[in-house]
């Protein structure tokens, strides 16, 4: 059964939309899935749909298991997914991973985002890893700022108490009988987020049951205190923290519904972490974890000992547990629709429990959205709304398309719909086995509000500090992504159970390779700016040109360009307007950025002006298989940036790693870049390049690498310069080829502090001084961190110009390494160019073009 709803049948209702809202509260409690049995996983962009028996059937299981799990620690992929598995599905409690940061600051194996960009990507994943492993994910405000090897700094940077705060929020809503911690307070856990991480979850267990604190929370949640607070202690790394009188739980057990055990699902999981390279191999058989406790009632043998209970616990005079014995005794995997009369007569008398205690408000709200999905899950009913187009923006309508399916063989009937409009439709269709009802309706888009403008990640709307994000609403805190930007409610009768559910709003497409893909619905600005760099590099005061693509979201696109710049700069655009027709139209216009004699840093501001309004964001799209599309809005403002430096023109090879910006930078000072494939590289004639430099990670990620190494040592003999920028060297990345003329190896060394003093061991090296002499302040504006993985072991053969460290540590001369070989030089540099020159710093170009300008007598 087919039919068409248009909205005209809103003329038609009988009754207000008020009383109607009215009747609907009154009957049914709001039903919001977008993903089975999952808070608020909107990543897949996936609707709700059926899922195999044998996880059908543990769901129900769960169903008459209350208790909960909270993981804390610093950053994706510091959770233990193989606990979290077990937690979840072994022990059926629900259970949460609250990750602190983002992971903003660290470093791309796939790909050239960093920062905001990056935690982006990193959230996505650890979404991505829950839905196997079953847990939920959390966040806090934090800030990965980079490598922290002090908690103390990491708490300053990130302001402790606000970071206190959030963990407290999240546990008094989470409300977690244990806590646990992947890190101890006593630094074995190496990085500083990592000990900061377990200090703020100590004093967020006591302080989440303190109404004396955070007194604002008390608004909207009540306190929380939690029976334990454990440390998940750990043997990797070379760190034993392990021993035989700590309480053991076997996590490796093996799981016949789901047909995996813990040690596969863990891996599945954790192999989404994929920015970080860590593909994991599943494992199977015994694996032991151990448990430190920290606070709370003792536990004698298990950290959940009296933490997990059921209904005839809770509320004994009820036998809800009973109920829900009878509906896992009666499922039959061949027809899950036959439990779906239990389940509803569970639900009816969960509704009617009256709230007595927290515990019980508590557990009624959880297992009520739990049970709705399963009766619709058993009752085998499919539903998802769908937009006609990936992109829309306010002000335009968007097509949508409802459908809904009875795969079961139970009475169901679609009474109501209400669109994102605010239309409603009134149906009461009844839809037999094996038929669907699709309808459509045009939605109109109205204006967007202050604060909640466009569907961009929600803690980016506005500049953070360096330590944390800064939202205006304290309730989004914790929160993994955005919700739907487009959402459609309908109220469904399943079998004389009436449910209101929502759907978000999904744009669904058919790739060629991949199949039906879902993404999000993206809801952004009519018009789109898009700058051809992302900070502009003018040598020398002569001016530079930049080209602003601007991009039609919406149709009938026209007006002008206003152009701004800070003192000491001016700009001039070869056209002054642009008309964009269709959706997609784009139009270039190319701008002249010249620098005043003597100006140094600025700004340059972009904004379309058009009848509909003034539009100054660009927009940054993440586009990677694993995960759904995404996208940030920011402002179009480009740094400035003028160098004095004397670099002879030239043109450079460069063999792409993991992925950075380090060619685009180079070619903004004069240099021709040319991207070097494994053919070029064995059959090209080296000698035309200046030097060849290796993007970040390339002897991690490129096999080939070892089959050029031959090749690359002859170019350096014959007078080349090869410049080697960081890999890493362990059983997460290790080096997969040899590397330079002389031996050497890779550490984790790494000075974090990006004010670190910097000290000339060999002042006269040309590396120093030709064509740039580089001075201490070359390396001032330094950006997150010095530099990562130095060298070690360095044979004699290298020089080493530079020293540097951390405050309070030893000297570390393996941020820069540079050896004569034949007529040429080769150099491996640890130092972070694949942060500094994208972001502009005078310095790190002078230092890097030095590097670059070698001759065969450095």
């Amino acid at each position: 059964m087919q039919f068409e709803v248009t909205p005209t049948f809103i003329t038609d209702n009988p009754l207000p939309k008020t009383i109607i809202f009215l009747m609907r509260k009154s009957i049914a409690i709001r039903v919001i899935a977008l993903l089975f049995f999952t808070m608020g996983h909107f990543a897949t962009a996936q609707p709700t749909g059926q899922i195999p028996a044998g996880k059908l059937l543990l769901e129900l299981e769960k169903l008459d298991v209350l208790g909960s799990v909270l993981y804390i620690a610093a950053h994706p992929d510091d959770e233990n997914t193989r606990l979290l598995s077990y937690l979840a599905n072994e022990r059926k409690v629900r259970t949460a991973y609250l990750s602190l940061t983002r992971g903003d600051g660290g470093q791309n194996l796939i790909g050239k985002e960093q920062g905001e960009l990056l935690g982006m990507i990193r959230t996505q994943e650890l979404l991505a890893a829950r839905r196997i492993d079953g847990a939920e994910q959390y966040f806090t405000r934090a800030y990965d700022f980079g490598y922290s090897k002090k908690p103390e700094e990491t708490l300053d940077i990130w302001n402790k108490d606000s970071i206190l705060s959030d963990v407290v929020w999240v546990i008094r809503n989470f409300r977690p009988d244990v806590i646990i911690c992947r890190f101890p307070t006593t630094g074995e856990g190496g990085h500083g987020h990592h000990t900061a991480s377990a200090i703020i979850a100590e004093e967020a267990f006591d302080a989440a049951a303190d109404p004396s604190r955070f007194t604002w929370q008390l608004n909207h949640t009540g306190v929380w205190q939690s029976k334990r607070l454990f440390w998940n202690t750990f043997n990797f790394g070379g760190t034993n923290t392990t021993s035989s009188d700590q309480l053991k739980i076997d996590v490796g057990l093996y799981n016949p519904l789901l047909g995996m055990s813990y040690g596969e699902i863990a891996a599945d999981s954790r192999t989404n972490h994929k920015s970080q390279g860590f593909g994991s191999s599943r494992t199977r058989g015994t694996v032991i974890e151990y448990f430190k406790q920290l606070k709370g009632d003792s536990a004698i043998n298990d950290p959940l000992e009296k933490c997990i209970y059921n209904w005839n616990e809770l509320l004994p005079d009820q036998q809800l547990s009973d109920l829900l014995k009878k509906c896992v005794e009666d499922f039959n995997p061949k027809d899950p629709s036959k439990s779906v009369a239990t389940l509803t007569q569970f639900r009816e008398q969960l509704l009617s429990v009256p709230e007595i205690n927290p515990a019980v408000a508590y557990w009624r709200k959880q297992k009520l959205q739990c049970v709705e999905q399963l009766i619709l899950t058993c009752a085998g009913i499919w539903t998802e709304v769908y937009a006609g187009e990936a992109i829309t923006s306010p002000g335009s309508t968007c097509n949508l398309t409802l459908q809904l399916v009875n795969r079961g063989k139970l009475f169901t009937e679609l009474q109501s719909i209400t669109f994102p409009d605010g239309k409603d439709t009134l149906l009461y269709k009844t839809i037999g086995y094996q038929e669907s009802a699709t309808l459509t309706h045009t939605n109109f888009l109205s204006k967007p509000s202050e604060g909640n403008r466009y569907s961009d990640p929600y803690w980016l709307k506005y500049p953070p500090s360096k330590g944390h994000f800064n939202l205006r609403d304290q309730r989004l805190i914790g929160k993994p992504e955005n919700d739907p930007g487009l959402q459609v409610s309908m109220r469904l009768v399943v079998e004389r159970c009436t449910l209101d559910i929502v759907r978000g709003v999904v744009y669904k497409s058919t790739d060629p390779v991949r199949g039906e893909v879902y993404r999000p619905l993206e809801i952004i600005p009519p018009v789109t700016l898009q700058p051809g760099r992302k900070t502009l590099v003018t040598p020398n005061d002569a001016p530079a040109k930049i080209n602003i693509t601007v991009h039609a979201n919406a149709a009938n696109q026209a007006g002008r360009l206003e152009i701004t710049t800070s003192e000491g700069w001016s700009a001039i655009s070869n056209i002054d307007s642009f008309s964009l027709v269709n959706i997609g139209d784009e139009q270039k216009i190319e701008i002249t950025v010249s620098p005043s004699k003597n100006s140094k840093t600025g700004w340059l501001s972009v904004k379309a002006i058009t009848p509909g309004g003034t539009f100054d964001q660009s927009l940054q799209r993440i586009d990677y298989d694993h995960i759904p599309t995404q996208f940030r809005l920011s402002p179009t403002t480009i740094p400035l940036v003028n160098i004095d430096i004397n670099t002879p023109t030239g043109k450079i090879g460069y063999i792409e790693g993991a992925g950075d910006d380090v060619a685009a930078s180079l070619e903004q000072i004069g240099y021709r870049v040319e991207i070097l494939t494994d053919a070029m590289i064995s059959e090209t004639n080296l000698n035309d390049y200046k030097a060849i430099i290796t993007g970040v990670r390339a002897y991690n990620t490129d096999n080939r690498m070892q089959g050029h190494y031959n090749r690359l040592m002859e170019y350096i003999n014959n007078g080349g310069n090869l410049i080697v920028q960081y890999n890493t060297n362990n059983r997460i990345g290790p080096v997969i080829a040899k590397i330079g003329p002389y031996p050497f190896t890779i550490t984790r060394e790494r000075v974090t502090e990006e004010n670190a003093e910097v000290r000339y061991l060999a002042p006269d090296h040309a590396s120093l001084n030709t064509p740039n002499k580089i001075t201490s302040a070359d390396f001032e504006g330094w950006i997150q961190e010095r530099g990562i993985y130095f060298a070690g072991d360095v044979d004699t053969s290298y020089v080493k110009p530079l020293s540097l460290n951390d405050t309070g540590e030893k000297a570390a001369d393996g941020g820069l390494i540079i050896a004569p070989y034949g007529k040429g030089n080769f150099v491996y540099t640890g130092l972070a160019f694949f942060r500094e020159l994208p972001a502009g710093v005078p310095g790190s170009y002078r230092l890097f073009s030095n590097l670059i300008e070698l001759s065969s007598h450095p």
